[in-house]
């Protein structure tokens, strides 16, 4: 029995960075390290384009596990941050269920390190409180594929959708019309290709 299509809404959603850390980076080995980065990056990116609210969390950060990239804290100032003093599970730290639950969103867009724990632990307990949750497989990093795929299983299997960064923000986005000139600079930030695409753009339309 198959599920309805349901896609993700602007007005309806809330990103949650759960340990970029840079210790646990450094754990990282099913993608590229700068491809994973970049990857990171523009999810968040990604929910500053279509302003979404965002959740970030960091676990243990006192221990191996480091501080969280400063890229993320640079780019999100006010929003909540909760440094967990132990807790495995996001979900289990009371202060961050309520920052979640305060965005008034039934839509949590999630992604962390590492995937079968960061990643899935909080991802099946929203999914069992009643959250529609979309992972960021791109943007969620472990230490090999046979880790990363049994974790992709078990959140499929629990209702997780699982995505990509790119297809997240087009699925958000839904209309070309809505916007072009600020989606595809977005792109063009992440994806090389991409940029060659707008840059061709950009001089057909100089041209008319």
């Amino acid at each position: 029995m198959t599920k309805p299509y349901v896609r993700l809404d602007k007005n309806n959603a809330a990103v949650l960075l759960v340990d970029h850390q840079t210790g646990l980076l450094s754990l990282v080995r099913d993608i590229d390290p700068d491809k994973f980065k970049n990857n990171v990056l523009a999810l968040a990116d990604l929910a500053k384009y279509f302003g979404l609210p965002t959740i970030l969390t960091t676990s243990f950060e006192q221990g191996p596990n480091g501080p969280l990239v400063p890229e993320l804290k640079e780019m999100f100032p006010d929003a909540p941050y909760i440094a967990r003093p132990g807790q495995i599970n996001a979900w289990d730290n009371d202060d961050f269920v309520k920052a979640v639950k305060a965005t008034g969103k039934k839509q949590l867009i999630v992604a962390g390190v590492v995937t079968e724990v960061c990643v899935a632990f909080p991802v099946l307990s929203a999914l069992e409180e009643g959250f529609d949750v979309f992972v960021i497989a791109d943007a969620s990093g472990t230490f090999n594929p046979m880790t990363r795929d049994a974790a992709w299983d078990r959140m499929s299997a629990a209702g997780a959708q699982m995505m990509t960064w790119f297809g997240a923000a087009c699925e958000l986005h839904r209309d070309w019309r809505n916007d072009i000139e600020g989606l595809g600079a977005l792109f063009s930030n992440h994806i090389p290709d991409y940029r060659n695409l707008i840059n061709s753009y950009i001089t057909f339309q100089g041209n008319k």
